[in-house]
């Protein structure tokens, strides 16, 4: 097993950016246009480049086209994520279409309950989709207190032997693991954070021993605003549309007039898995974007569980002379991924790639930012599950900018994170090793 798109599509030769699929608030853009907007992207010739290929390399691979015009910013952990999202619901006028794997009843999730139950009385739409799995130990009586509210609720996949025999697509092994929030189809969230108790605090200035592995996790999310809204929101009426979901998601061209304008001047794309359709847009624009990196490659991942393509592109990039880090987590709340992901540590450090755990927090965000200039932020993880099996959704940035935001994020977890040394590392236990090598052997279904 090689992984779920071992080869990438050649990009053959000089790229021609005329060619590339372009969108602003307005629609598209002509083929001249857009070839300038994208060489504007590159504040030099390296990043041009990069920049350049990789869009190249990507374009018959991600169904969503590159789009002007946006504006986004960073929220770290639980309390700042959940904060802009209960704001943003409070405010909403029209609609409010909320997707997440966990939705938790107490804490959080009462607070939401409560914010639903209001602008639903005040005439607001409002449709939540949760994951089956995720949400398993969140009562019933819950989503009935939404329904009675008049929010449409629906589950995603249900685990229901019955209903999975007659429907070729459900399989129970396929999960809803994006975090999409869409308000007034104005601004959207995405990122890794769900509605759970353990975002109840931040994870960074907590002076503490022993971590709890049940609070103050360290995520990252994002808000987005601009016309790339539409993307996301397309994303969740398909969503919604493939489980059947009612009411019925409205026709596209019904909600043209409500797109949402210009808000900034970042180029983004939303990249989406659907094991369905044997997709997995960002495993295969992340891998195009390392391959042609040529200075930094920053990776944070909760669960990192590489494949054998990953590990190639890693490093290759270190090998010629880019400077390659991951930010991984020091423990987890499932021991297997955690123990498989280590078991790579050795390839990697021989490589002169930089390990970096975070062991004062459970690192669970799922962030990427290469050369200054490429950003990702959404529910993917760099493991098999994410790139088979689960139903994921990103957004990438191209945007020097944002990408510095990203590069101060990620140098706070660095600090306050332990290397891993290669010495080090050689001197670990026996009993490590055998849990590595235990994990190894499940690593397609982690």
């Amino acid at each position: 097993m090689s992984g779920p798109a071992a080869t990438l599509p050649e990009a053959a030769g000089t790229p021609r950016l005329a060619e590339l699929r372009v969108e602003d608030e307005r629609g598209p853009l002509s083929a001249r246009r857009a070839e300038a907007a994208l060489r504007r992207l590159g504040r030099d010739a390296s990043e041009q480049s990069l920049l350049a290929h990789h869009l190249a390399q990507v374009e018959g691979v991600v169904s969503s086209p590159l789009v002007l015009g946006n504006d986004a910013h960073l929220l770290v952990d639980g309390p700042k994520t959940q904060d802009a999202m209960f704001q943003a619901i409070a405010q909403a006028q029209h609609h409010i279409d909320l997707e997440t794997y966990i939705l938790e009843a107490d804490g959080a999730g009462e607070r939401l309950a409560e914010l639903l139950e209001e602008r639903r009385a005040r005439g607001v739409e409002v449709r939540v989709l949760y994951d089956s799995v995720g949400s398993i130990a969140t009562p019933a009586a819950y989503f009935d207190r939404l329904r009675a509210a008049g929010v449409a609720v629906c589950e995603f996949n249900p685990v229901n032997p019955l209903r999975l025999a007659g429907d070729t697509q459900l399989n129970i092994n396929n999960r809803d693991h994006r975090k999409i929030l869409v308000v007034d189809r104005q601004v959207a969230f995405t990122g890794g954070i769900n509605i759970s108790a353990v975002y109840s605090s931040g994870s960074f200035g907590r002076k503490v021993k022993t971590p709890d592995p049940k609070s103050g996790w360290r995520d990252t999310h994002v808000i987005v605003r601009g016309p790339v809204v539409s993307q996301f929101q397309n994303l969740f009426d398909e969503g919604w549309q493939g489980q059947r979901c009612q009411p019925a998601a409205p026709p596209r061209e019904a909600v043209q007039d409500k797109a949402p304008g210009r808000a900034g001047a970042m180029a983004m794309r939303v990249v989406a898995a659907d094991p369905a359709s044997q997709r997995s847009e960002l495993y295969v624009a992340l891998l195009s974007a390392i391959d042609h990196a040529s200075k930094r490659v920053w990776l944070t991942y909760g669960y990192f569980v590489p494949d054998e393509r990953t590990l190639e592109s890693l490093i290759a990039a270190s090998r010629r002379g880019v400077d390659v880090r991951l930010a991984l987590p020091g423990f987890s709340d499932f021991w297997a991924p955690f123990h498989a992901g280590r078991s790579h540590y050795d390839t990697l450090l021989e490589a002169g790639i930089r390990v970096f755990e975070r062991r004062d927090a459970l690192l669970h965000a799922k962030t990427a930012v290469i050369d200054g200039v490429w950003s990702s932020v959404g529910s993917t993880n760099l493991d098999w599950r994410s790139f088979v099996h689960n139903y994921e959704a990103d957004v990438l940035v191209l945007d020097a900018g944002f990408a510095r935001e990203m590069e101060a994020l990620f140098a706070r977890d660095e600090a306050a994170s332990h290397e891993i040394l290669a010495q080090e590392w050689k001197r670990r236990d026996v009993g490590k090793r055998f849990l590595e090598w235990l994990a190894r052997r499940w690593e397609y279904f982690l």
